[in-house]
C-alpha cells in the first residue's frame, strides 16, 4: 500500500506521452497529487525541455519526487542527473525500482515508454512509491554525492 502521499511532478516527451497518461491516472488514483509539466500530445518535442522542468523542481525542493519518461529513458536520465540533489534512476524492472529507493533514495523515477508495457510500468511505479529508503550505511554513501 502506498502510504506516502507526497505530491509528485511528471514529464515526458512525445514517445512516452501515452504511457505518461496511463501512469498519471494510476498515481492520481492513489490519492497522490501530481503536476504534469508536459508534453501534452504525441507531436514531436525536445525531451530536455521536460526533463529540465522536472529535475529543476526536484533539485530546488519544490517537489520531493518526480517521474520522467522518454522513448528509452536514457536521455531523461542524463538530463535529470545533471542537477544537484537529484538521484534519477532509470528502471525497467521491479527489482531495480525497489533497490533504487531502498539503497539509493532515488527521487526521480525514469521509465522508457518504448521499452516497457503499461502493466509493468504501473508495477514499477507502485513499487517505487511503496519502498522506503533504508538509510544507515546507504546514507553514508549518498552523502558523498553532494561533495562532488
Amino acid at each position: 500500500m502506498i502510504e506516502n502521499k507526497t505530491p509528485m511532478i511528471i514529464g515526458s516527451d512525445h514517445a512516452a506521452f501515452p504511457l505518461k497518461e496511463v501512469l498519471k491516472k494510476f498515481i492520481a488514483g492513489q490519492d497522490i497529487p501530481i503536476q504534469d509539466v508536459g508534453t501534452f500530445s504525441e507531436s514531436s518535442v525536445n525531451y530536455p525541455e521536460f526533463g529540465i522542468k522536472v529535475a529543476r523542481a526536484v533539485s530546488e525542493g519544490e517537489f520531493k519526487r518526480g517521474l520522467l519518461l522518454c522513448g528509452t529513458g536514457i536521455g531523461m536520465s542524463m538530463v535529470a542527473n545533471r542537477f544537484p540533489h537529484v538521484r534519477a534512476a532509470l528502471c525497467g524492472d521491479i527489482f531495480s525500482a525497489k533497490m533504487s529507493r531502498e539503497h539509493n533514495d532515488s527521487n526521480i523515477l525514469v521509465l522508457g515508454g518504448r521499452m516497457i508495457g503499461e502493466t509493468l510500468a504501473i508495477e514499477i511505479v507502485k513499487t517505487w512509491l511503496e519502498t522506503p529508503f533504508a538509510g544507515g550505511r546507504h546514507q553514508t554513501r549518498l552523502d558523498q554525492f553532494d561533495v562532488i
